[in-house]
């Protein structure tokens, strides 16, 4: 008892720093459309914030999880584990630095910013840092320190906004540049402070301990770039395949538009830090497949709750990116459902993990690797950020059916999908009734508002009537039957 309550304690941590770090970095998305010169810059800072994430996978290359994995086993001293991924993850992040200082310039012109060459020196030597920090993190988490975990991650949050508020607004630098400086700041900063409380302490660097933890950890490599391939490479290829005139400026609009539906990401993450504890709670006398189809059943009711939200609310959510990106705010809706995809198959991956059969997730993600990329080799000519967000949703549409069925072979969980089915005809019916009053209606505004909140009253009526009861809610629930 006392190990879950430990656990428990922890997931809340970990999740409401994660949540909140997540919000504030939010708040950065209107600060930049409204206090950069150009859509063009912003542009900027999604291609370049693009290509941060892919080296990010490909920097830390596996190791964080090859750490957990030995540090873990009987067999292997824990901290000869740790000094030997602390040394190697900082040799070969100091190279790439190195690298970075000496050929910036070639790479800026590969990626398309030749004048800017800053731009790129900044961002990857950036990232450089966050990939050896990542193995400290880990030993954190390792540790059990989800405080001094939080308290470090939060921390960056902090610093990288109060360093943009300063740049951008107080001193009025309205230039990409100070984004990137802001960035490397809060980056350095940030890993000063992780530093002195995760410095290795005993072990030694051990040359075939580094073998069997490479030997563990690349093939995870793929996995992850394929993954983070699938979620980032619209925003890579986009300079490279639209032929229009103002590529920076549209991919602006899209970044900007992007951004716009992640609320839907960070209320879903919410909803999974808060939920999965509370059902794999109630159902730790039972089988546990009942507690992963109830999560699933879940997870996708309240999403759809938010999608609707959001889109009925748009006129309002627009207001967090500046005017200027208004024109993109039609991908919205596409790029909640992707969200929604997105969740339900990283909910159904826990059938392979579970199995051990780990390979079907790098299927997957090889799969939805190749379906993006050739949708925005054919459409981003033709019609530009609308093959960008067409593309995940296809994506992730295909590799989530995949993983259903395969995973119903493998590993059968009895997911409830009447009742799924029930409410994904309910939100589409509800959508449809929206658009329909929309598009044949002149009603202004505040009108179009109130019908989109008396569709989601009727949501919530289905939903209290048959699966989420008031009664079953905490503190007041008492006061409802």
């Amino acid at each position: 008892m006392s190990e879950m309550k430990s656990l428990a304690k922890d997931t809340a941590i970990y999740g409401l720093s994660s949540i909140i770090g997540k919000f504030l970095n939010y708040l950065l998305v209107p600060l930049y459309t409204y206090a950069l010169a150009r859509t063009a810059d912003y542009g900027i800072v999604t291609n370049i914030y693009a290509w941060t994430a892919l080296l990010l996978v490909l920097l830390t290359y596996g190791m964080e999880t090859g750490f957990f994995r030995f540090a873990n086993r009987e067999d292997y001293d824990p901290k000869t584990v740790y000094k030997t991924a602390y040394l190697t993850l900082l040799c070969s992040s100091a190279l790439f630095t190195l690298l970075v200082v000496v050929f910036h310039q070639p790479v800026a012109n590969v990626l398309g910013y030749p004048d800017h060459s800053e731009f790129v020196e900044m961002m990857f030597a950036t990232v450089a840092i966050d990939a050896f920090a990542c193995i400290p993190f880990a030993y954190l988490r390792y540790q059990k320190r989800p405080v001094a975990f939080a308290a470090l991650k939060l921390l960056f949050v902090l610093l990288n906004i109060g360093f943009n508020l300063l740049f951008l607004v107080v001193l009025g630098k309205n230039d990409v540049f100070y984004v990137f400086l802001s960035n490397i700041l809060a980056t350095t900063i940030q890993t000063l402070c992780l530093l002195p409380m995760t410095m290795p302490k005993g072990g030694r660097f051990d040359v075939q301990v580094l073998k069997e933890m490479l030997r563990y950890s690349l093939p995870l490599l793929v996995l992850g770039v394929a993954g983070i391939m699938n979620q980032t490479l619209d925003r890579i290829l986009f300079p490279y395949l639209y032929t229009g005139a103002d590529t920076q400026a549209q991919l602006g609009i899209y970044g900007a538009c992007f951004k716009v539906a992640m609320v839907m990401m960070m209320f879903t993450q919410a909803f999974r830090y808060a939920y999965e504890p509370f059902v794999f709670a109630k159902h730790k006398d039972r089988q546990s497949v009942e507690a992963y189809a109830d999560a699933m059943k879940y997870y996708i009711i309240f999403s759809y709750l938010i999608l609707l939200g959001v889109i009925f609310y748009l006129d309002i959510f627009r207001y967090i990116i500046s005017g200027a990106y208004w024109e993109g705010l039609k991908i919205v809706p596409i790029v909640l459902w992707t969200y929604v995809f997105q969740g339900i198959y990283f909910n159904l991956s826990f059938w392979y993990k579970l199995t051990d059969e780990t390979k079907w997730g790098a299927y997957f993600s090889l799969i939805g690797l190749a379906i993006t990329l050739v949708l925005q080799i054919v459409g981003v000519p033709r019609i530009g950020y609308w093959a960008s967000c067409g593309s995940s949703l296809v994506c992730y549409f295909v590799i989530m059916l995949l993983s259903y069925f395969i995973g119903q072979k493998k590993a059968p969980i009895p997911y409830d999908l009447k009742r799924i089915g029930l409410y994904t005809l309910l939100t589409v019916g509800l959508l449809a009734v929206y658009y329909a009053v929309r598009m044949n209606t002149s009603l202004n505004m505040w009108w179009q508002m109130a019908i989109g909140t008396a569709l989601i009253a009727i949501y919530l009526i289905v939903l209290t009537r048959r699966d989420f009861p008031l009664s079953a809610l905490p503190v007041v629930g008492k006061y409802f039957k």
